[in-house]
């Protein structure tokens, strides 16, 4: 027995595809093989598995199983909820050696996927290229593994609590917070969660549906936020919070319906951090605004730029010892008290918290920041033969610049009038480009240098891609 994957539907962060068309039950029991044999191999005999609101991830958690269990491997089944409770699963009990996550994440939804952890690491890159070769060689052990049902919500929502251990219980009594689940997986350990927060809390979209049927689960996309916006201004609210497809993604407003970006949630937590935890090391992706690096080393912090991609920076932090780290696309690590990974409850959480202990409103720690004039992330389609040679021939035009070039991820070129980044995609066929600067001129100009650097190679910043 042997099977091949669609060329699409393994990709670097994690597996992908669209169902009945690149992704289905035959690929689920295949993953499940080759991850089980894994599992064995490395002296292990339990995985846990979970699966979001999709149509389609009933389906293929019956065929992950079948795999999973044709190892010889027992498999703890935890059912619906987002990633994060997934990641919680894994990292709390002794006795599991690995997750997998069967989430479309913000994705369209006739799509759906896997997200993995392995032995308490993110499973990537490498590992899931292995599961390909496995497949096409039929390389999987044979065995009879077992299977448990366990409801882990109740114990999961324990954990959530804890973020706000020591904090006067007056002061979170007279907040009030709107939350946003998006009808993603998030919902009900929202709803279990927010019944038991003092103060005044108001949900929107809890119940789980596949369709989206109110706005699409993405909160970097301002339009997904308006519903929100309405909720917090009608209620006088001090501010809301927004959930992704699978609840691994924050999003956030301010009482004056601000958004608050990742990076700039970054600098409220970092703040609060820091005031613990002085000298700390915080990492944000390329895609982060100087404010942050400048923030975090006015606190007496080490900013430390890295690689996009949440399993990439998940790496970093266990490398550089770092308790927090964040991505523009609102993901949030916290290892300070936590276990490392990115939860959209916890770190909802850990803003009642940072602004509690810092003694200021959420509205108040966003009009703080400096007004930067930045662009939003800028994607366009540019030939996969094509994305990771244009970078390269960029960084080799401005080898003698006299900017600064940084190519930790891509290139992110920094000049008296700010900064610009270009990055190839790691998922998609697709070119990312972003500047930042305190004037409209400036950022004409570092909006000027990318088309330059763009034409000089024969490609253009042409229509926006999707995600």
């Amino acid at each position: 027995m042997t099977h091949t994957f669609d060329s699409t539907v393994l990709r670097e962060y994690d597996i992908r595809g669209i169902i009945g068309k690149t992704l289905g039950a035959d690929d689920a029991r295949a993953i499940g093989k080759g991850f089980g044999t894994l599992v064995r191999r490395a002296g292990g005999n339990k995985v846990v598995v979970g699966y979001d609101g999709r149509v389609s991830s009933p389906m293929l958690e019956h065929a992950l199983v079948e795999g999973l269990t044709s190892t010889g491997v027992d498999v703890r089944c935890i059912g619906l909820g987002a990633t994060p409770m997934l990641y919680y699963a894994e990292a709390s009990a002794e006795d599991v050696q690995g997750g997998i996550q069967i989430t479309g994440s913000h994705n369209p939804p006739d799509y759906n996927g896997f997200k993995m952890v392995f032995q308490g690491r993110p499973f990537f890159g490498a590992d899931i290229l292995k599961l390909g070769e496995m497949a096409a060689a039929g390389d999987w052990d044979s065995g009879v593994g077992g299977t448990e049902h366990v409801d882990i919500i109740d114990a999961y929502v324990d954990r959530l609590l804890q973020g706000l251990d020591g904090i006067d219980p007056e002061v979170l009594a007279r907040l009030k917070v709107g939350w946003d689940a998006g009808n993603g997986a998030a919902g009900p350990a929202l709803e279990k969660l927010a019944a038991r927060l003092p103060g005044e809390h108001h949900l929107l979209y809890t119940a789980v549906d596949g369709h989206f049927p109110n706005h699409h689960p993405d909160p970097t996309v301002p339009e997904n936020l308006e519903d929100l916006r309405s909720l917090v201004s009608a209620k006088s609210l001090d501010f809301g919070v927004a959930f992704d497809g699978d609840g691994d993604r924050i999003g956030a407003i301010d009482g004056e319906g601000r958004i608050i970006w990742g990076d700039q949630l970054l600098m409220i937590y970092a703040e609060e951090l820091l005031s613990r935890t002085p000298g700390a090391t915080i990492i944000a992706d390329v895609k982060a605004s100087r404010a942050l690096f400048d923030h975090v080393t006015a606190h007496g912090g080490k900013p430390l730029m890295w690689k996009t991609g949440h399993s990439l920076i998940k790496s970093k932090m266990k490398e550089a010892s770092s308790p927090l780290a964040g991505e523009m696309s609102g993901h949030v690590f916290f290892a300070d008290g936590y276990y490392g990974f990115d939860d959209a409850l916890y770190a909802g959480i850990r803003l009642i918290a940072a602004a509690a202990r810092l003694g200021k409103t959420v509205t108040q720690l966003r009009g703080e920041m400096p007004a930067m004039l930045n662009t939003p992330e800028l994607r366009f389609q540019v030939d996969e033969s094509r994305k990771f040679a244009a970078i390269e021939e960029v960084k080799a035009r401005l080898a003698n610049s006299p900017d600064q070039v940084d190519g930790t991820d891509g290139v992110r070129v920094t000049s008296k009038d700010g900064w610009w980044l270009l990055r190839a995609s790691n998922t998609q066929d697709v070119l990312v480009a972003r500047a930042e600067s305190d004037t409209q001129e400036g950022l004409d100009r570092l909006l000027k240098q990318i088309d330059d650097q763009l034409a000089a190679s024969g490609l253009e910043r042409g229509p926006q891609a999707g995600h």
